[in-house]
């Protein structure tokens, strides 16, 4: 069980930010008799959880969504298909985006692009290679 205080030194995740998703049901904390918050363990994955979500750029109304699923024993098709909606959309936009620096990269030279290509990590190439093959 954590603090506010140790939750935001373990996650680095202000004391603030996790007060507000506390008030918003996005973090479940128990209270003692001095009325001080208690976080389990889970707190931490669902910040994890949380950060990922908003780098997708989620609403926090999609984020609570996404981790009620995740929680549920019951899984509720309308919430589903919102975020598989949301992957969707999020797929063309990288689509569109990749296709932008591709067509960038056309315009460099051979060293030009073999420098930058040096610079993205094995994953982000095999995640691009993925999104190419399924937005085809």
């Amino acid at each position: 069980m954590y603090r506010i205080g140790e939750l935001s030194k373990q996650s680095q995740v202000s004391k603030r930010t996790i007060d507000y998703y506390t008030k918003i049901g996005l973090l479940d904390c128990d209270r003692s008799h001095n009325n001080y918050r208690y976080y389990h363990e889970e707190a931490l994955a669902d910040l994890k959880m949380i950060e990922q979500c908003q780098q997708m750029n989620m609403t926090l109304h999609e984020i609570k969504d996404r981790l009620t699923v995740m929680k549920s024993l019951e899984v509720d098709p309308s919430i589903l298909e919102k975020q598989v909606d949301h992957i969707r959309n999020e797929m063309n936009h990288l689509h569109n985006e990749l296709h932008e620096v591709l067509h960038a990269m056309e315009t460099l030279g051979d060293d030009e692009r073999k420098r930058m290509l040096k610079q993205v990590s094995p994953q982000a190439l095999a995640l691009f290679q993925t999104l190419m093959v399924f937005s085809g």
